[in-house]
């Protein structure tokens, strides 16, 4: 299926939701309005989950019948996350023996779970907390969904679900994310418990809203519902039900309105924030760290965060030209 660009763009920001959010602490001079804004920029994970299952379903839904296709699904998945993912988990090795040396041992990077980020399941319930590259505990999930997506599409077929069904499933799903996360203030919480529970039910909710999305629903619906969800929120209504609601709603929204002539998601820079998107997200947190090693300051004034931005979009092209790109053609080119 061609590319939804905005869908593309969508991404971009909300990596950049996620670098905003986990710098806001070291950013000196932030007004408390502007830095409870960007506390809440951990919600752009969930916009990525609902993403993920949408794309991925309209991309691999009718081509999973055929034989060794889920090989192939699986492979081009792998080739996707892992190798830009085992770069950074290097660079995280690299800096946690560099400050070892310098008697600067850091509880974040503990040796004896190592192999567990490396083979990208530290988040299926095995560690107790974020560790290495703490932004892959969502693509930990994430393989997960990819693991279980080919038995899903074997199982079911949503395009043979009437839309009312859809609806209700999508619905159900919500519900039971937030059934599970119950008494948690917010989506956010306690990670390395909800975090797998919080990509599968929203990756499974995504690809509903793709086979909804092939119905082509009137706009105002989705609008609609997106917006009852935001104002229910903004009452009051626990984040862990109606977050969720709104950025599905909202996601489908904006995929009906994709192509549209000047639609404001669908520029140059928008769409290459968000190919490069991924090494954004992977390389942040890291760099973040590395950054403020040297300058040994808890907050930092407008122009270092200002270069600190520059250099990791400079990072991300480059991560994503020579490591991530480069990565995936060898890959998919190897014979399984």
């Amino acid at each position: 299926m061609t590319e939804l660009r905005a869908l593309t763009s969508l991404r971009g920001i909300a990596a950049w939701l996620v670098v905003l959010y986990h710098i806001r602490g070291g950013i000196a001079g932030l007004p408390a309005a502007g830095e409870r804004l960007l506390a809440k920029g951990y919600l752009a994970v969930d916009v990525f989950f609902l993403l993920s299952g949408f794309v991925i379903w309209l991309t691999w839904h009718a081509r999973l019948a055929a034989p060794g296709a889920a090989a192939r699904f699986l492979r081009k998945r792998v080739a996707r996350i892992w190798p830009l993912h085992a770069v950074m988990l290097a660079a995280a090795v690299a800096l946690a023996l560099l400050l070892r040396a310098t008697g600067r041992s850091d509880p974040a990077f503990p040796f004896a779970e190592l192999p567990l980020h490396l083979l990208l399941v530290q988040n299926w319930g095995l560690t107790d907390r974020l560790h290495w590259n703490d932004p892959a505990w969502s693509i930990s999930c994430e393989l997960a969904a990819y693991l279980l997506f080919p038995l899903l599409v074997r199982a079911i077929d949503w395009r043979r679900v009437p839309l009312a069904a859809l609806c209700a499933v999508a619905a159900a799903l919500l519900l039971a994310l937030h059934g599970a996360m119950r008494g948690a203030p917010t989506l956010g919480t306690d990670i390395p418990r909800f975090g797998l529970v919080r990509c599968l039910a929203e990756f499974g909710a995504g690809t509903i809203l793709a086979a909804i999305f092939l119905r082509r629903p009137p706009l105002v619906a989705p609008v609609a519902i997106g917006v009852i969800a935001a104002i229910g929120w903004a009452l009051g209504a626990p984040e862990t039900l109606v977050a969720p609601a709104t950025f599905a709603a909202l996601l489908l929204a904006l995929a009906l309105t994709a192509g549209r002539p000047r639609h404001p998601l669908e520029g140059r820079l928008l769409h290459g924030l968000g190919e490069i998107s991924y090494a954004t997200y992977l390389a942040h947190f890291l760099l973040w760290k590395a950054f403020r090693i040297p300058l040994a300051a808890p907050v930092l004034g407008p122009r270092l965060i200002a270069v600190y931005l520059l250099l990791l979009l400079v990072v991300s092209v480059v991560l994503y030209r020579c490591v991530e790109r480069p990565a995936q053609r060898f890959i998919n080119g190897a014979s399984l």
